[in-house]
């Protein structure tokens, strides 16, 4: 019996020292989730970042582009200005109407299939395009092979008057595809040489700027330079295109003139045999 008490005294002991170990570290427990279940309102609840605020790029006035070219140049300045504007509005007009009027000429090209098929050459003018190059050629060679009238021209004879009439006609086809390309060579010409005026005006403005100031600092010289240069850049833009445009213009007019001698010269062998 003794012994029995001796085993249940230390074991009574144990379990009341675990029990007290327990009950401490649930507080503690308790305490340490206490602050992560209060953290999350309160990252929940937190507020929202403002947005950055949008950055505007800063933008100069360039006082020396093409506004002040004509705010600040003088009359001569504009004057120069002004022409290379119209010699280039010129150019470019040509351009379009030659390549137009080429085109036309190109197209009806295609029509004087049916004209050679028709039995007669009366049925075959009325296959070509009204106004269109290959028409008035045929309608020229026809009014030359119908009327031989007159003092002076009956004494040539009708072959020679057909001959002369067809080839009349090409020559003002010719001079009519020919029009206007004299604009473009005279500006692809003389256009470097207009800017290359105002370039030296614009110099000239600036070496008087330098003597009136006593100082060649570059406020002093930078506008009437940078008119200077404009001017150059102007006078090769307007040049180049018409230099192109009138070499692109004379090769297609070639292309042109090919179907129109070709034409004139089979349209002249039928008049000359007397098919009408």
């Amino acid at each position: 019996m003794s012994l029995l008490k001796l085993v249940r005294a230390p074991f009574l002991a144990a379990t009341i020292a675990l029990l007290g170990t327990l009950g401490a570290a649930q507080p503690a427990l308790a305490q340490a989730s206490a602050p992560e279940a209060s953290s999350a309102p309160a990252a929940a609840a937190a507020p929202v970042a403002a947005p950055a605020p949008e950055v505007k790029k800063e933008v100069i006035d360039n006082p020396y582009g093409l506004e002040a070219l004509w705010t600040q140049g003088d009359f001569v300045a504009r004057g120069t200005l002004i022409i290379m504007i119209i010699m280039s509005m010129g150019s470019w007009y040509v351009i379009f109407t030659k390549l137009f009027e080429q085109s036309k000429i190109l197209k009806s090209a295609k029509a004087t299939a049916d004209f050679w098929q028709a039995g007669t050459l009366k049925k075959g003018l009325e296959s070509l395009e009204e106004g269109s190059a290959f028409r008035y050629m045929a309608e020229e060679g026809l009014k030359a092979s119908e009327h031989h009238e007159g003092t002076l021209v009956e004494n040539i004879d009708l072959h020679t008057w057909i001959s002369m009439s067809v080839q009349r006609a090409v020559s003002n086809i010719t001079s009519r595809l020919q029009d206007g390309l004299a604009v473009l060579a005279t500006v692809g010409s003389t256009a470097p040489f207009v800017g290359l005026f105002g370039t030296v005006w614009g110099i000239y403005h600036a070496l008087t700027a330098i003597g009136l100031s006593g100082n060649a600092s570059i406020e002093k010289v930078a506008g009437p330079v940078g008119e200077a240069l404009i001017m150059t850049a102007f006078g090769l833009a307007v040049a180049v295109p018409a230099v192109m445009g009138y070499n692109w213009l004379i090769r297609r007019n070639k292309t042109v003139m090919e179907k129109v001698n070709t034409f004139s010269g089979d349209l002249h062998n039928v008049l000359l045999a007397g098919k009408k």
